[in-house]
C-alpha cells in the first residue's frame, strides 16, 4: 500500500489533501463532513474583528461558468472546466464560539491523525495577533494566517488587507510568529510581481509553511444584459490557474530552498492535479473551489486517486516533491531546432 503521509512544515499529515477555507467549511456539520472523507487537514472559515467583512458574508454569490463564459448548474456535478466566480465575506458568529468549534473539531481530527485549522484573515494585525493567541489557547495545532484573500483590494475599507511587499509580510509573520508556538502558515495572493519573494519573506519572518497561491480578482461580462457577472468584480478560480500556480511553486521553491515547507492551491480539481502541485514542489494541497462546487466527495476522490497513482508508479508521495521543479531547463539551455515553429502556425503562416 503507498504511503501517502508527508511532513509538512513540523507536523505530519496522513495525505497531501486538504480541503481548503471557505463557505463550506463555515459549520460544525461542514467540519464534520471535510473530516469523513479523509483529507489529510481541513481549513476552518476564515474569522477576523471586522464588523466590515462579516457583512460581506450577506452580499456573497456565485457563479459557474464553462471555459465559453457560460453559466452552468450548480448541481455539484460540475465538468472538469468549471469555472467558479464569487465574492464572499468572513463568519459572522462570534469568534470565541466559533474558536471554541474549530478547537473541537480538531480534537475529534486528533483521533484520526487528521488537523482542522484554524485561519485568519488580516484586517488589523494587533486583533490577528490576539486572535492567534486564543486559537492556541484553545488547543489548536496549526494557524493559517491569510494574507492574499484576492478581495483584499475592492473589499470594504477594513474588512481584510492582501499584502504584496516582501517586508510587510515578512514583519507581519514575524509579529504573528512571535504571539504563538504552534506551527504558523502563511498564505500569499498571486496578485503579485513576485510571490516567490514573498514566500521568502514569510519564510524569514518565522513561518512553518507557506501557501501558494490565492485566486484572481476578475470581472466577466455578460454579453445578454451587458453588465458584469455578479454585478461586480469578483475572485476566480479553475482548472487554468494550475499551471500559474505551479510555475510560481517552482520558482518559490528556488528561492525558499528544498527544505522549506510549500504548499500549493488553486487549480486543483482531483488527485492527479494535486500530483502535479507535488511535482512542482508542494508538500500538500488546499482543495477549495472544486470542492465547493463538487461537495465532499471531490477530496474523498483525491485521495483514492493519488493512492491509486503510486500504486501504479510506485514510490510515496515524499519522492514526488519537486521532481518537475528540479527537472526545469532554461530556455537558453534547450535544443535547437531550426524551422521547427512552423509547424504550430497556420500554412500561409510559413
Amino acid at each position: 500500500m503507498p504511503d501517502l503521509s508527508i511532513r509538512v512544515g513540523g507536523v505530519t499529515l496522513n495525505n497531501p489533501v486538504i480541503i481548503g477555507s471557505g463557505d463550506h467549511t463555515m459549520t460544525e456539520g461542514a467540519l464534520v463532513a471535510a473530516r469523513a472523507t479523509g483529507a489529510g487537514a481541513v481549513v476552518a472559515k476564515s474569522i477576523n474583528e471586522s464588523e466590515a467583512a462579516k457583512r460581506q458574508l450577506d452580499g456573497s454569490d456565485h457563479v459557474l461558468l464553462d471555459s465559453r463564459w457560460n453559466l452552468l448548474p450548480w448541481d455539484f456535478a460540475p465538468p472538469p472546466d468549471a469555472m467558479l466566480l464569487g465574492r464572499s465575506g468572513l463568519h459572522q458568529a462570534p469568534s470565541e464560539d466559533w474558536i471554541e468549534v474549530v478547537a473541537a473539531q480538531d480534537r475529534e481530527a486528533a483521533k484520526t491523525g487528521q488537523y482542522v485549522i484554524g485561519s485568519i484573515i488580516l484586517a488589523n494585525l494587533d486583533t490577528a495577533c490576539e486572535l492567534a493567541k486564543r486559537y492556541e489557547a484553545a488547543g489548536i495545532r496549526i494557524l493559517e494566517l491569510n494574507i492574499g484573500a484576492p478581495h483584499g483590494d475592492e473589499a470594504v475599507p477594513g474588512a481584510i488587507i492582501q499584502e504584496r511587499a516582501a517586508n510587510r509580510v515578512r514583519d507581519i509573520t514575524a509579529r504573528l510568529r512571535a504571539a504563538i508556538s504552534i506551527p504558523l502558515w502563511i498564505k500569499l495572493t498571486g496578485q503579485s510581481e513576485d510571490v516567490g519573494a514573498l514566500a521568502l519573506a514569510a519564510k524569514e519572518g518565522g513561518a512553518d509553511a507557506t501557501i501558494v497561491m490565492g485566486r484572481f480578482m476578475a470581472l466577466v461580462p455578460d454579453i445578454e444584459t451587458r453588465a458584469p457577472m455578479l454585478g461586480t468584480a469578483g475572485a476566480i478560480g479553475g482548472p487554468w490557474s494550475l499551471a500559474l500556480t505551479c510555475r510560481w511553486l517552482a520558482e518559490a521553491r528556488k528561492k525558499v530552498g528544498a527544505g522549506y515547507s510549500l504548499l500549493g492551491t488553486n487549480g486543483a480539481r482531483d488527485g492527479l492535479d494535486v500530483v502535479r502541485f507535488l511535482l512542482a514542489g508542494a508538500r500538500a494541497v488546499e482543495m477549495t473551489s472544486a470542492i465547493m462546487a463538487g461537495g465532499f466527495d471531490v477530496a474523498r476522490r483525491a485521495v483514492a486517486e493519488i493512492d491509486a497513482y503510486l500504486a501504479r508508479t510506485g514510490g510515496s508521495v515524499e519522492d514526488l516533491i519537486g521532481l518537475a521543479a528540479e527537472r526545469r531547463v532554461a530556455y537558453g539551455v534547450q535544443a535547437d531546432r531550426p524551422g521547427y515553429w512552423r509547424d504550430f502556425v497556420p500554412p500561409e503562416a510559413r
